[in-house]
């Protein structure tokens, strides 16, 4: 009998580490394609001869397409099943590359780069709902690793391009080889996720079990008591048999507690896209430095971001997740803040490398918060929070750039050191949820 339990036991262990490692490469795969996406947009609107107006409103597509897919998709992932959803999604990342490439004209283009948006905004559901579902099997932090993963296939992705861009080759070519490179990604992850899904089910409903992958039922336990097991308690009946206020309220709560973590992605989200297209010309216009140096800015926020989701689950752990978040918003805002006040080149570029690092670990504690709130409306969840992060991340530079026009592109900047703060002071609203309810 031991044995036996120590076998399943094993058996456990190492669905679970597939599953982790599944969710690795799905991370992976839409920052790959956003990436070699990204590297080669001048090819594009160099063979289509667009201006820059044109292509900006090309690029809107992706924005709008994306938007549009998250809120398509939180309800089939509540549905279905993250893991289920995401399978046809990886496949689908890949063969949305391929259009783009092809399309003869503006309004082609425009709409390839909508379908690829699309995608991409569904995926990034789908990805982050499998993502808590196998945090919450191993009760441990896991989700700035995962993040960091999507950081990493960015930046690859953008190597790729560029390499095949050195070489002459065109968008084409460069598409068509990174789509067969994901989609062979996505059949080599498939299967190990799907067939570990039932053991990362069995961990998450075993929730007073010691932190670590767990075991899954043992043979004893019948069809219905698992069923019970997993199925949560309905709100308290009112006289006339309709659920009771207390459930109601607490529905309500729960709805706007999701829309306040929103609130606190769409603040770090306007922070991450000011550094991206305003950082560079921060440091030439204002500061006066080389175009090279001005490069430094995103360049030293990208690494520090991917260098602070690497260690944040280690931090999330030892800290838990409000003090992360407290100490993170902090670092963002203050030290970002501080640069700025300093006005020299060098002092800019350590003050986005502070940037970076802050917000690095705020985002996947926001999704893994929300994604916890209910369980069985993850989903949902994540879609109304990522739809408000990617809100401000669509209209950060159009925010600064406003701002910059009133009161200068310095002063301007020191909006998303402000938000970093607020971001700080409200750290408590990303407490873990099952702590709450245990």
């Amino acid at each position: 009998m031991t044995r036996t339990l120590t076998g399943a036991r094993s058996d456990a262990d190492a669905a679970l580490r597939r599953a982790r490692l599944a969710v690795y490469v799905t991370f992976a795969i839409p920052g790959v394609a956003l990436g070699v996406w990204t590297a080669r947009i001048p090819a594009i609107k160099e063979r289509l001869a667009l201006g820059d107006g044109q292509l900006s409103l090309a690029l809107l597509a992706v924005a709008a397409g994306a938007l549009a897919g998250m809120q398509v998709i939180g309800r089939l992932v509540d549905r279905h099943g993250g893991a289920n959803v995401m399978v046809p999604l990886a496949f689908a990342q890949a063969a949305v590359l391929l259009p783009p490439a092809l399309m003869p004209n503006l309004i082609g283009l425009a709409a390839s780069l909508a379908l690829f948006g699309v995608v991409h905004g569904m995926v990034d559901i789908a990805m982050n709902a499998v993502a808590v579902e196998v945090e919450r099997a191993w009760r441990r932090p896991l989700m700035s690793s995962f993040h960091a993963v999507f950081s990493v296939g960015g930046f690859t992705g953008a190597a790729i391009g560029g390499l095949f861009a050195h070489a002459g080759v065109g968008p084409w070519p460069t598409f068509a080889a990174t789509a067969a490179l994901l989609a062979v990604l996505a059949a080599i992850w498939s299967r190990p996720i799907l067939r570990a899904m039932p053991a990362v089910r069995a961990a998450e409903a075993d929730q007073d079990a010691p932190p670590g992958p767990v075991a899954p039922p043992g043979p004893a336990e019948s069809p219905e008591t698992a069923t019970a097991a997993e199925t949560p308690p309905a709100a308290a009946p009112g006289p006339s048999g309709t659920p009771g206020t207390a459930g109601k309220a607490r529905a309500g709560s729960g709805a706007l507690s999701v829309l306040f973590l929103g609130l606190l992605a769409f603040c770090c989200m306007v922070g991450e896209g000011a550094s991206a297209d305003w950082g560079s010309v921060y440091l030439r216009e204002d500061l006066g430095s080389s175009a090279g140096l001005a490069a430094a800015a995103y360049a030293t926020f990208s690494i520090m971001m991917t260098a602070g989701r690497l260690a944040g689950d280690r931090l999330a752990a030892r800290f838990g997740p409000v003090a992360l978040v407290r100490s993170c918003g902090l670092l963002a805002g203050t030290g970002f803040a501080a640069a700025l006040l300093v006005g020299h080149p060098v002092a800019g570029i350590i003050g986005f490398g502070c940037f970076g690092a802050g917000l690095s670990c705020i985002v996947p504690q926001v999704f893994s918060a929300a994604g916890n709130r209910d369980p069985a409306r993850a989903g949902r969840a994540l879609a109304r929070v990522a739809g408000l992060g990617y809100a401000g991340l669509l209209t950060g530079p159009v925010l600064i750039g406003g701002a910059s026009e009133a009161i200068g592109l310095p002063r301007a900047l020191a909006i998303p050191a402000v938000l970093a703060v607020f971001v700080a002071l409200a750290a408590p609203a990303v407490r873990d949820a099952r702590a709450a309810r245990r």
